[in-house]
């Protein structure tokens, strides 16, 4: 386990599942909520685990990984406005600066396979970012490259059109810290907000972190896109849910 910090960035309020809770901390069984799925998968390979959460989510949260929290396994920080993953990320980055490399993972991927955080780690060569992407019948985030840089991402949910059988991610982003957190800050100065949801995004700063500031990108082959399924919807809760009966992890 080499000088890694794994980052969730987990400070949204859940709305559209309707359960009134951050969803890291749904339950997919009982007993067993995405919080508890994400941190098997990512203490075998990471030094320290830092969740970013909302100002309502901190309490709740801090009682559910008390255990890790009390251990120093786990920190905390909280996002007093919504203003989206790249301002939690790095609102955060006095908790990982000190770490080599982040691998950012969003705070829902219950899908997520272990086998997909050990290759990431495993072929993340200690510079530039590396990106698990995995083509997608319907994506809805495509990320276009040129050999080995990285050109666009598009994102429906700000109003781009993302193409049949593009590549997308599985809520996984592995980072060279190094410069990373004034990267964050001139591409942030200079960002125009989405279309939609009038945040400055964190996946067209990777797209910058590429073409401006010249970090080498390396891509990880994911062959099952059922990884890229997150939680956002009832639906999703219910595959998720099937999926933790039917493997147990």
């Amino acid at each position: 386990m080499k000088n890694r910090c794994a980052v969730i960035p987990a400070a949204g309020r859940g709305t559209r599942l309707g359960r009134g809770i951050p969803k890291i901390m749904i339950e997919v069984a009982e007993g067993v909520t995405v919080w508890h799925l994400l941190l098997r998968r990512l203490r075998p390979w990471t030094r320290h685990v830092h969740v970013v959460v909302s100002p309502d989510g901190e309490g709740p949260f801090r009682e559910l990984a008390a255990e890790e929290i009390g251990a120093g396994a786990v920190s905390v920080s909280v996002q007093e406005r919504p203003t989206g993953m790249g301002d939690a990320i790095f609102g955060a980055a006095a908790h990982w600066a000190a770490y080599e490399t982040i691998l950012v993972v969003w705070g829902d991927q219950a899908n997520l396979s272990p086998a997909t955080v050990r290759d990431v780690l495993a072929a993340h060569p200690g510079e530039g970012l590396t990106l698990p992407l995995v083509p997608m019948a319907d994506p809805y985030v495509e990320y276009e490259l040129d050999g080995d840089r990285l050109v666009r991402v598009r994102q429906s949910r700000e109003g781009d059109e993302c193409r049949p059988g593009g590549l997308s991610d599985v809520g996984v982003f592995c980072l060279a810290t190094g410069g990373l957190r004034e990267a964050w800050e001139r591409y942030a100065a200079g960002a125009a907000a989405g279309a939609a949801t009038g945040e400055v995004n964190f996946l067209p700063f990777l797209t910058h972190l590429s073409r401006a500031e010249g970090r080498p990108v390396t891509v990880v082959p994911v062959a099952d896109p059922v990884e890229a399924r997150g939680i956002n919807t009832p639906e999703d809760l219910e595959f998720a849910r099937r999926a933790y009966q039917r493997c147990g992890s």
